[in-house]
């Protein structure tokens, strides 16, 4: 289904999505259709999970996010190193609920990737910082699945497949002090080989979903020049061959929100290590892991946008002022009705980047015309959707009025829980830099614009609203360089507006 299509299912305001305003699954199912749902996960399943989330998971959420920070705890009672994470047991609990309803599993046993984005649009609908484990498990095993050789692969693919609670989880380490964004400058983890093996020094500053069984590691071989084309991409396990410790914990993050990710800074010292794939394709394996990520951040904004609008709404609906219900006055109305507008086109903006990755996230490089067009749009998304999701979220404190800063009331969890989904996978700086590389050296705009003419069919406003667009576009690339990325967001805002 296309994005054009989804948005032709209503576009009225805030009545038009009341019948599922406040479901995750009943969204999905009116905006997709049941039958694009089923063809990769069961309706009734999914509907029991959220059904599930409502009865059970929400208060193990609150839990866990009450709880704050888990704590570390370095080593056993006879003085052995084991760097365990110390959660509250209902963190356990939420966690592998995932894992058993196959979030991971259905992917490969689907051949796709929409499952695992259908079932994490429950997940994060309800917990943003939970989708985090699922993301960089998912992205964990995608490389594996691409670049492993097949001994790997039969080893480790099953076991990141189980449902139970012995299932391995994954992790991406890239980002280290200096920053994430400059990866060409900012990884100084050392990789060497000694003996037929590599292995691995050096420092991860900001490692989510650390503790994980097996991580994927951006490291630059000793010899590689200082640049992004002199890095490589890694394989470790937390545990050696010895069985002893194969990476350590530093110690855990403070953040503001995302308390159901453990956040770590991890030291690698002679940490065995797996090359994925060819050592030269280095960045664009790195690259390419961040893919699925980035569209789970997306696909997760959006889950964020609706569950702001469902808890303003429950909130308008029965705090009475001046005469009638908060939601019954016009101007409160009238803003309901633009955010339910702005929820419909970040939906399709990001379908059809869910749509586009799952036609493409089996290729390796040299990666085709729809890969480069399906990275400008997720570049596009990615920086649309997050900023749309802390917006929606600061609105909606609003709407709760002074009990909207409360800790005892949700919209400010998920105000903090949403600030932090600009940042994940890539500043708003990166994407829009990112999408105009692939605009310059992939021509990725004409393949957009080709993109979305073919969805507009004989729509005469679509059609138009595509030309103007592309004028626009044009004059953009007319500037010099330094005129060019000091006016990119203009660009980005006048891209985005194409889902409208």
């Amino acid at each position: 289904m296309s994005s054009i299509e989804i948005q032709r299912v209503e576009t009225g305001g805030l009545e038009s999505v009341l019948d599922c305003l406040h479901s995750p699954s009943s969204f999905l199912k009116k905006f997709l259709g049941k039958d694009e749902i089923s063809r990769y996960v069961n309706t009734d399943e999914l509907e029991d999970y959220d059904f599930w989330w409502q009865e059970k998971g929400e208060s193990l959420s609150e839990s866990v996010d009450k709880s704050k920070t888990p704590w570390l705890k370095m080593y056993d009672e006879s003085g052995k190193r084991i760097d365990k994470i110390e959660y509250i047991s209902e963190y356990w609990d939420l966690l592998y609920e995932g894992y058993k309803r196959g979030i991971i599993d259905k992917v490969f046993e689907k051949d796709s990737v929409k499952p695992f984005y259908y079932i994490l649009y429950i997940i994060t609908f309800y917990d943003a910082g939970l989708g985090c484990p699922y993301t960089v498990s998912l992205s964990t095993a995608i490389p594996i699945s691409k670049y492993a050789d097949e001994k790997m692969k039969s080893e480790l693919l099953p076991k990141m497949r189980r449902k139970g609670r012995d299932v391995w989880q994954g992790a991406t380490w890239m980002t280290e002090i200096k920053g994430g964004s400059d990866l060409g400058f900012s990884v100084e983890t050392r990789a060497y080989e000694k003996d037929g093996k590599w292995f691995l020094d050096g420092e991860k500053y900001f490692a989510s979903n650390v503790g994980a069984e097996l991580a994927v590691v951006a490291a630059r071989p000793d010899g590689a020049p200082r640049n992004v084309k002199g890095l490589a991409l890694f394989l470790i396990k937390k545990f050696r061959g010895d069985g002893s410790l194969n990476y350590f914990i530093r110690r855990l993050k403070n953040k503001i929100g995302t308390r159901s990710v453990p956040t770590g800074e991890v030291e690698l010292k002679n940490s065995e290590a797996y090359l994925l794939g060819k050592r030269e394709w280095g960045i664009y394996e790195i690259l390419d892991v961040l893919n699925s990520s980035r569209v789970s951040n997306i696909f997760g904004s959006v889950a964020v946008i609706q569950r702001a609008i469902s808890l303003a709404y429950k909130f308008a609906s029965q705090r009475f002022a001046f005469g009638k219900n908060v939601v019954e006055h016009p101007l409160m109305r009238a803003q309901f009705d633009e955010k339910v507008k702005e929820l419909k086109k970040c939906f399709a903006l990001a379908y059809d980047a869910v749509d586009l990755y799952d036609k493409v996230w089996k290729e390796t490089p040299p990666f085709s015309d729809k890969f480069n067009l399906f990275r400008l749009i997720s570049h596009i998304a990615k920086y649309y959707t997050a900023e749309v999701a802390i917006q929606t979220s600061k609105w909606a404190m609003e709407v709760w009025g002074g009990l909207g800063i409360l800790e005892e009331f949700p919209v400010e969890r998920l105000f903090r829980e949403s600030i932090i989904l600009s940042i994940w996978e890539g500043t708003p700086h990166r994407q829009m830099l990112d999408g105009l590389e692939v605009i310059l050296k992939k021509q990725g705009h004409k393949l957009l614009f080709e993109y979305m003419r073919e969805k507009a069919r004989q729509d005469e406003f679509k059609i138009a609203k595509i030309k103007k667009v592309e004028e626009f576009t044009q004059k953009f690339l007319d500037l010099d360089d330094n005129e060019r990325e000091k006016n990119v967001e203009t660009l980005f805002k006048e891209l985005a507006s194409l889902w409208e």
